[in-house]
């Protein structure tokens, strides 16, 4: 991992946006990192706009707030049009286009399309979208290694959702293969 990476995840609410952030945030606490997670929620919960920024660095965090994401997360359209022209130059965007269907990217930045919905339904549960995308991020940025992810599943998952572990497993291998091709 380089010095510092501030990610901006934005999407739908209902999409697994907040809980794909919290789960960089804990992995980064494994690692013995530094993190800040700061969610920020549309009107409504379900269906409304939500959005949450990360950073993980390696030294003190002295600004929480992430005004030019080396990695922008964009689950939707909206998203995409919120926060693109955000991301620094020679940064990252992941783009689910299983819901952003022909749109343009910028030229000074890397982009990574991926159908994080069919990829999803082909593993039997269209609502591990968000770790498939997750997967491309880490395939990606190699910020983390898959193990520490899986940890952090183990961790959150419990009681009767530890049965959601390895679906979310193969979710992330998933979206890890895909960046891999």
């Amino acid at each position: 991992m380089k010095n510092e990476e501030k990610v901006i995840i934005a999407g739908f609410g209902g999409q697994g946006v907040m809980l794909m952030g919290q789960i960089l945030s804990y992995a980064a606490t494994e690692e013995d990192l530094n993190t800040v997670w700061i969610p920020s929620y549309g009107p409504e919960t379900r269906g409304g706009t939500a959005n949450c920024s990360v950073t993980i660095s390696k030294a003190q965090i002295n600004a929480p707030v992430v005004t030019a994401p080396d990695t922008l997360i964009a689950m939707n359209e909206p998203s995409l049009e919120k926060f693109q022209s955000k991301i620094k130059k020679g940064g990252l965007l992941i783009s689910n286009k299983s819901l952003i269907k022909d749109a343009t990217f910028r030229d000074d930045i890397k982009v990574i399309e991926i159908d994080a919905s069919q990829t999803a339904i082909d593993l039997g549960n269209l609502k591990v979208a968000n770790m498939v995308v997750l997967g491309a991020y880490l395939g990606a940025t190699k910020v983390f290694e898959e193990t520490a992810i899986h940890k952090v599943f183990e961790k959150i998952f419990t009681g009767e959702k530890a049965k959601l572990i390895d679906l979310n497993k193969q979710a992330l291998n998933a979206g890890m293969a895909v960046v891999g091709k």
